[in-house]
């Protein structure tokens, strides 16, 4: 299993499937047992459930650029976005998937950008000084 990792911080993804690994259960059930919760979820196996807090990590597939955020559909490493489709339909596929993650939690969500410039835009965002 590939880890996400961030600096020092890295955690598996969910498993795939039915299959249960090093004590971290199959997918259909990532989000309800114990074991999940050292794992890093996707929108496949986050969609249609809410969480109390959620993190969601931006990737470098949505980057602020000269004041807007911008989608970068190649660093996507999603296999659906190879698939033969306009740029214009990945990007609105990229925005979904972010919607989708960043709608989970009912009490706040957590969010962090692996990219310093858009980190750095969110956190004006909560200070209030963009």
């Amino acid at each position: 299993m590939k880890d996400v990792r961030i600096g020092d911080w890295h955690r598996p993804w969910n498993n795939k499937g039915d299959r249960k690994t090093d004590g971290a259960p199959p997918s259909a059930l990532w989000a309800t047992e114990k074991g999940g919760f050292d794992q890093v979820g996707c929108v496949y196996t986050a969609q249609g459930f809410e969480y109390d807090w959620s993190g969601v990590i931006l990737g470098p597939d949505l980057l602020f650029r000269d004041g807007k955020l911008v989608i970068d559909r190649t660093a996507n490493k999603d296999p659906d976005l190879r698939k033969q489709m306009s740029d214009d339909e990945a990007a609105a596929l990229i925005r979904n998937i972010y919607k989708v993650l960043l709608t989970r939690g009912m009490r706040g969500t957590i969010v962090y950008s692996t990219d310093e410039e858009t980190q750095a835009f969110l956190t004006t965002l909560i200070y209030g000084t963009h």
